[in-house]
């Protein structure tokens, strides 16, 4: 699904250059639940950036099912993205006035998908994360751990492969981030692919799989284990 070769991101800041990421190479096939860690300033969030189509890499090659990122344009990736992305970010993003279905219902109104259809996605969606009740009251009267699971409904409405988490559970206490981690392995028991940045080891438990980042390169790449957990913790 996911094929990266030798993906490096440069930046420059008044005449000097900073090297994000440096050589990153590695797959991703599809149902695979991938946690990304790192110490700030490592590139984890340069690459789930370019993994998501919001920035494109300064070398290297990036495809995504077969699909080269460097030979499409920006409205083609946007396309693509909107179609076969969902994401879940730490700080909801949600719109705090409007309701839970105006919520989940964004993505579907920027998609080809016919306006007699959203009713049924979205109450599905929104009944995948526990919050059928919840339909039609306001986001911003939701606790957080609620509102991060509007968040993920939103991010499965249009079917997409694979789900991006940038740190999903920063914002919540250690009860509501279990439950939301939960709701998220059980989407990847489905099929769903998610790809997850975080800094939490809790978190990164629930993924089968670990890329490690230090100094913008990858460290580790491997299967999740209590080794490879205690190493992370250690440095």
């Amino acid at each position: 699904m996911i094929s990266a070769r030798k993906i490096c991101k440069n930046y420059e800041d008044d005449g000097s250059e900073t090297q994000a990421l440096i050589d990153a190479s590695f797959n991703i096939k599809p149902g695979e639940f991938v946690a990304i860690m790192g110490p700030s300033g490592s590139g984890k969030s340069t690459l789930l950036h370019i993994l998501s189509f919001m920035d494109r890499p300064t070398s290297g090659s990036y495809s995504f099912f077969g699909k080269k990122i460097e030979e499409l344009s920006d409205s083609e990736l946007a396309h693509i993205r909107n179609k076969e992305m969902g994401f879940v970010f730490q700080a909801f993003n949600l719109l705090s006035r409007s309701s839970v279905y105006a919520n989940v219902e964004i993505p579907l109104i920027y998609s080809d998908v016919p306006a007699s259809q959203r009713k049924e996605l979205v109450e599905k969606a929104v009944s995948a994360v526990g919050l059928s009740e919840k339909l039609n009251v306001e986001a911003g009267k939701l606790s957080g751990g609620q509102k991060q699971r509007v968040a993920i409904a939103r991010a499965l409405v249009n079917n997409p492969n694979v789900i991006f988490a940038d740190e999903p559970t920063g914002n919540l206490d250690s009860h509501s981030g279990q439950n939301v981690m939960e709701i998220l392995k059980k989407l990847n028991d489905g099929g769903k692919t998610i790809i997850l940045v975080t800094h939490e080891t809790y978190t990164a438990q629930f993924a089968d799989r670990l890329i490690k980042l230090k100094d913008g390169e990858i460290e580790t790449d491997g299967l999740i284990s209590d080794h490879l957990i205690k190493s992370y913790e250690s440095k």
